[in-house]
């Protein structure tokens, strides 16, 4: 597969632990992982955080007052996201989720995200993300479109004369609209010569880690992960600007920040890939008109996505709003956007 990650060889063996951790009680499971994994802790002295953020999966800190900077993350992946996520490609046939370390630092919001010192690490870490080769040196495929397609042929059902939900017979525009959109996509964004590159494609203020000690920022969560438009990545972190439990597109950053993110993000990348930092004003243009166009996709792609957790996500949020306000959001920008030109 053109979008699977080489593990080099000699890298250390993941160990698997058959143990099934139940995500309506997942601290109990995750004190029986604990046993294994800290045998050496007393389990009357480990201390719990569950987190609340996730809105794909469910996870749950395990640490002991002693030793506050160990600790061991469970995440249990929520109710039929098999659906959504490519749990194979994302590390190779774990039973119902993974553990692993937490790193120190501080999740970002809506307001760090633009703040200008660290808007200049979140581009630079993206494009070392973005640097990395591909797979045994293949020409890698986007999986954009297939993913979208598949997203979309989950939903269709619910877009019947037959459908029992009212509020997508109401409120999401209609199979046949979206479908044309779909298709409309595909065709004006793949032309527009954004690299293929390995992508976050998930990229949300929540899971971008900001250790001020250390001053560098690390990306989290890359269930998501795949060879994608780099375009795409940038959008998508783009519209995160505008959060997701109160969406605010008022936040979608201006011309003037963009331009300022984009200028770090392609010095960095073309340090890594070419060894040179020379930025011409026709690659930045060429950039910023390529990120804003794959920037409707995000929103399509998301919107589906929230139209699977809606039917099937045990999690409480309202999957269906949310879904509601990308398409919204999608149709709302889309003429501005179009309207912009790659530079000759």
């Amino acid at each position: 597969m053109e979008t699977q990650i080489h593990v080099p060889v000699g890298s250390p063996v993941i160990r698997k632990v058959p143990i099934f951790v139940d995500e309506h009680d997942v601290t109990e499971g995750a004190m029986k992982l604990i046993n294994e994994l800290r045998p050496a802790w007393d389990p009357s002295r480990v201390k719990t955080k569950l987190f609340t953020d996730g809105t794909t999966n469910k996870l749950v800190g395990c640490y002991v007052e002693d030793s506050p900077e160990d600790v061991v993350l469970v995440r249990v992946y929520g109710n039929k996201t098999e659906l959504i996520v490519d749990r194979d490609n994302e590390l190779k046939s774990f039973q119902n989720g993974i553990c692993y370390e937490f790193m120190q630092g501080d999740a970002l919001g809506t307001q760090d995200v633009r703040d200008p010192s660290l808007l200049r690490l979140i581009a630079r870490e993206m494009a070392r993300i973005h640097a990395i080769h591909a797979h045994n040196g293949c020409i890698p495929k986007p999986n954009l479109w297939i993913k979208m397609r598949k997203y979309f042929s989950l939903v269709a059902t619910e877009f019947t004369d037959q459908a029992s939900n009212i509020r997508i017979q109401q409120e999401v525009p209609s199979k046949v609209v979206l479908e044309q959109e779909m298709v409309w996509m595909k065709e004006h964004l793949s032309t527009l010569g954004s690299p293929v590159v390995l992508c976050h494609n998930d990229l949300l203020c929540k899971n971008i880690i900001h250790n001020s000690k250390e001053g560098h920022v690390r990306f989290i969560d890359y269930e998501y992960s795949s060879y994608n438009y780099q375009a795409f990545d940038i959008g998508n972190h783009f519209n995160e600007f505008a959060g997701m439990a109160e969406l605010d597109y008022g936040l979608y950053p201006s011309r003037e920040m963009q331009m300022d993110w984009l200028q770090v993000y392609l010095q960095a990348y073309k340090l890594f890939t070419k060894k040179t930092e020379e930025v011409s004003p026709r690659e930045l243009e060429t950039l910023y008109v390529q990120v804003n166009k794959f920037a409707l996709a995000s929103h399509f792609f998301w919107g589906f996505w929230a139209l699977i957790q809606a039917k099937y996500s045990s999690i409480d949020f309202d999957f269906l709003g949310y879904a509601v306000l990308r398409f919204s959001q999608y149709f709302k920008t889309k003429p501005a956007v179009m309207a912009l030109q790659i530079p000759e």
